[in-house]
């Protein structure tokens, strides 16, 4: 397996059947106990690896997204588990990894749109989009639920 292949399907994780994605998504859960900045920075560190891992795979088809291509979730999961606060319940964590796959799955609004875009940025932005929903979902949820908390 090439570094690039490795890097687009975190370690393999990408080449489990079925639900490659949600895996992937899975696997990154345990990063909010590491709180909100450090899940905004790890995304941050898998959109750049995920953009290089991608251009470099482009000739395999990674430009159209195919299902092996993980890298993208565990960025837009983590995006949206920056808005767990540090500390915060185990059931934030859960409501944050549904939220993220309910946008994911179905594909609503710019997360549709930027799905049917081709090429290298697009594969990492849509995933990033559904995090980003998810993250304002999580926030809209901490505002209305009596006291901030599961």
């Amino acid at each position: 397996m090439t570094l690039a292949r490795a890097v687009a399907t975190l370690g393999g994780i990408g080449l489990i059947r079925p639900a490659p994605g949600t895996w992937a998504s899975a696997m990154v859960l345990p990063a909010a106990w590491l709180g909100p900045a450090a899940c905004l920075g790890l995304s941050v560190l898998l959109l750049l690896a995920g953009l290089w891992a991608v251009a470099s795979l482009a000739r395999e088809g990674a430009a159209h997204d195919p299902g092996w291509i993980v890298i993208d979730e565990g960025a837009g999961q983590l995006l949206a588990l920056s808005l767990v606060p540090a500390g915060a319940p185990w059931l934030w964590v859960v409501a944050g990894f549904a939220l993220f796959r309910f946008f994911d799955i179905l594909k609503l609004g710019p997360v549709g749109w930027a799905d049917r875009r081709k090429g290298t940025a697009w594969v990492m932005l849509d995933d990033l989009l559904a995090g980003a929903m998810a993250a304002a979902a999580l926030l809209l949820l901490r505002l209305l639920w009596p006291g901030g908390t599961l």
